[in-house]
């Protein structure tokens, strides 16, 4: 039987670069690097506590990439404050958070155009 969703992947151009966004922009943890030969390592990042993670794939190691869109959504207690404290820190939102019938939610950018969906 499934348990969980272990990783999701989002294919990124520099994996520096995305690290230093997810870790210090969106606050994540750094739950593996480990290398994958000389251009690029498996490389996870979560948030603090959580069971999945994301793994900032090198779009240079997987052909067709263009064509794997992330469709993430990141679920939080405080839409707004979390909103307020990632927006401070650099990060792109389409715009304010809106409140729907189902929830709250914000869409966001990460540093290679990825979209996400931040729900409260």
């Amino acid at each position: 039987m499934i348990k969980k969703i272990a990783t999701a992947a989002v294919y990124v151009e520099d994996q520096q670069k995305a690290k230093t966004f997810w870790v210090e922009k969106a606050g994540f943890d750094l739950v593996r690097e480990t290398p994958m030969g000389p251009n690029g390592a498996w490389l996870e990042v979560a948030p603090k506590g959580a069971e999945s993670a994301l793994v900032l794939y090198p779009q240079a190691m997987m052909p067709g990439w263009e064509e794997m869109k992330p469709s993430i959504v990141f679920e939080c207690d405080d839409i707004f404050g979390t909103y307020e404290r990632m927006k401070s820190s650099g990060v792109k939102f389409e715009a304010e958070p809106q409140k729907m019938q189902w929830g709250t939610y914000a869409h966001f950018y990460d540093e290679d155009g990825n979209k996400f969906l931040l729900k409260g």
